[in-house]
């Protein structure tokens, strides 16, 4: 009989909109002697009815155990077993002071998509996208360089016409490349782009630079992101006439927790703290979330649970997500993406166009780029005519001595994508049963991002879900960044009078976590589309006779060896008495708090005994900077098995 102390930690949505480190009086939902004991009547008006909701999605939720020795209750680990979160007290402030103080820390929405760009805040009523001063509200996601300062297309005084952007000036894409080794089949693909990208193929970031004045200027896709965050900031800080510090931008459900530390970098560099990094799918399901609301409010109605499934499918990436609504509450029950999207069909249809592409452009000068600019444009052309037509003339001189003139038809046209359009269809199917929904049971389709206007990809989408229609509710283009600027509203404690900003949403993890066993298998603790704030813990034991250490790998993804999942970071588990194998226990406790931070802990249970050795080990993830298949490979050479684990499938915690 296991003796060790049970400890039950509910799950951290059930504590409303929670915030870490507040700065401002906090009421705690714990019992807590620092709470006030006049502090209940003066919470939210829409408070209580979402904790009701919190505690009856709380009921369906499986409880996470925790396992303690006794002696370590008062120890550093008890933190293992408990955070403390806290909400704000209407009562910290009132009339204009509150509303001014809110308004004064508000974060904006931010959506940087591999092609185009945009940002909204919440104005007090509602979301309003900012327009630059040519009146756009999405605008091209590129950096332009030359001799001054880079500009991009937020820049209030620079205009630049297609033709520039891809004549070799220009850096763009940059949400394809962040955070990728120049071993990745994305950056290798990528080479058909018209700027200079180069790479070693040894698992470090890829070479990308800018043709400026014949000289190629090095630069990172960090750098490029910040340029375009920095432009887009200072045009709302210019529209809001106050300085903005905090922002909720979106990101493709695929990206790994690496990439997203680069995403945070590129806001640091920017002068931007990154509030939420929010996956593209989630925010859009918030605005669902707030329009169904509306709608119940309107109606006076009940506020029936809502099943939706969102395809999100732009220039870069392709995010489907099913969710479950009611009365402002969302769960995400499944989500999964890939990169995939208007890239692959636009060069898909350059090759096609040119089948000896490669051969006619192996390297790039000034005068290839200019040619693969002006193919990439006929392409482009080619493709958003085949969404209102059923064929297009292509007529295009490369000023190479290279002319296309010929007409590509919509079958064509479907037959040269016929993979993109079987990748997605897999992507549908596998969120359905990852969510555990059927198609039946879908009440609406919500098609986002650029590439859900090609006729076939709208067919596909609305015949797998049996709808005749999809939700005509949202904009395809603005959904993700008003989601985000609602995100950034509620995050910072923005509340409304009509209650458009009671909105909560249950967050899943799009990526399984794990580490390595067995010498090169990965055994999941923390699965893919576990709801979160989220602690999962499984038991280990030594492969060796007298084992004194283990090496705990951490690794993010679904494939079941490292080779397809990606390296997080490591750390070895020292002072493990020697003992035959297969006897000492090592616990290894993941837990994901309300902000999505990963923390891997790690300690040893002697066994025949209750206590658990001191200290334990904590560490934050990812720890890795870059080079992370030279560090994989690293360790696998110096150290080999003899410090692996192996999973006990009998001791899961689930």
């Amino acid at each position: 009989m296991n003796k060790k102390l049970r400890f039950w930690k509910p799950p951290d949505f059930c504590r409303f909109r929670a915030r870490e480190h507040s700065q401002v009086a906090p009421l705690s939902l714990a019992r807590s002697p620092e709470a006030p004991q006049d502090a209940t009547p003066t919470l939210r008006r829409s408070f209580l009815p979402r904790l009701l909701f919190s505690l009856a999605a709380l009921c369906l939720c499986n409880p996470t155990p925790i396992f303690l020795h006794p002696s370590q209750i008062s120890s550093t680990s008890t933190k293992m077993a408990e955070q403390h979160y806290t909400v704000a007290s209407d009562s910290e402030t009132t009339g204009n002071d509150k509303a001014q103080s809110a308004f004064q820390d508000l974060a904006i929405g931010i959506d940087v998509g591999t092609s185009k760009c945009s940002v909204a805040v919440w104005n007090g009523s509602q979301v309003e996208l900012f327009r630059n001063t040519r009146n756009q509200k999405a605008m091209r996601s590129y950096v332009m360089f030359s001799d001054d300062t880079p500009a991009g297309g937020a820049n209030k005084e620079v205009t630049h016409e297609e033709r520039e952007i891809l004549s070799g000036n220009a850096i763009f894409n940059v949400k394809r490349l962040i955070g990728r080794s120049d071993t990745d089949p994305i950056v290798h693909a990528s080479k058909i782009l018209p700027f200079l990208v180069q790479t070693l193929d040894i698992g470090v970031r890829p070479f990308i630079a800018a043709l400026v004045n014949n000289v190629w200027r090095y630069t990172t896709p960090e750098e490029v992101l910040a340029i375009v965050l920095l432009e887009l900031k200072t045009m709302a800080e210019i529209q809001l006439k106050r300085p903005i510090r905090n922002v909720v931008l979106t990101i493709p459900v695929s990206f790994s927790r690496f990439q997203q530390s680069r995403v945070e970098r590129a806001c640091a560099m920017a002068g931007l703290h990154a509030l939420r990094l929010m996956p593209e799918p989630t925010a859009i399901a918030l605005l669902y979330a707030q329009q169904q609301q509306q709608s119940m409010h309107e109606n006076l109605g009940s506020g029936s649970e809502k099943v939706a499934l969102i395809f999100n499918m732009g220039a870069g990436y392709c995010d489907v997500a099913a969710t479950a609504t009611a009365g402002g509450v969302t769960q995400i029950k499944g989500m999964l993406g890939c990169t995939l999207g208007g890239e692959d069909i636009l060069q898909n249809v350059v090759y096609h166009l040119l089948p000896n592409f490669d051969t006619l452009y192996p390297i790039h000068d000034a005068n290839k780029i200019r040619s693969i600019g002006l193919l990439r444009i006929a392409a482009q052309d080619a493709i958003h005519k085949l969404t209102t037509q059923s064929s297009v003339q292509v007529n295009v001189d490369l000023a190479d001595g290279t002319k296309i003139n010929r007409i590509l038809h919509q079958l064509e046209f479907e037959d040269v994508n016929r993979n993109v359009f079987d990748k997605c269809e897999k992507l549908i199917s596998q969120c359905l049963i990852d969510s555990k929904i059927s198609a039946d049971d879908i009440n609406d389709v919500i098609l986002v991002g650029g590439c859900s206007r090609i006729p076939k990809i709208r067919n596909l989408v609305l015949g797998l879900c049996k709808k005749e229609k999809e939700y005509e509710g949202v904009d395809a283009l603005e959904a993700a960044v008003i989601g985000a600027a609602l995100e950034g509203a509620v995050a910072s404690g923005v509340t409304d009078p009509s209650g458009s900003l009671d909105l909560l949403t249950i967050q899943a993890t799009p990526l399984s976590l794990g580490i390595q066993v067995n010498g090169g298998e990965i055994a999941p603790i923390v699965q893919r589309n576990t709801a979160i704030p989220a602690r999962k813990d499984m038991l280990f034991t030594t492969t060796q006779d007298g084992q004194t250490e283990a090496l705990i790998l951490v690794y993010e993804g679904d494939g079941k060896t490292v080779e397809e999942n990606h390296l997080m970071g490591y750390f070895k588990v020292t002072g493990i008495p020697p003992a035959p194998k297969g006897t000492i226990e090592i616990s290894v406790v993941m837990d994901i708090d309300a902000a999505n931070v990963l923390r891997v802990f790690a300690g040893v249970i002697v066994p025949g005994t209750e206590h658990v050795i001191s200290p334990i080990m904590e560490v934050r993830m990812p720890m890795l900077d870059n080079g992370h298949g030279w560090c994989a490979q690293a360790l696998v050479k110096t150290y080999g098995s003899s410090l692996n684990l192996v999973a006990i499938p009998k001791k899961l915690q689930t």
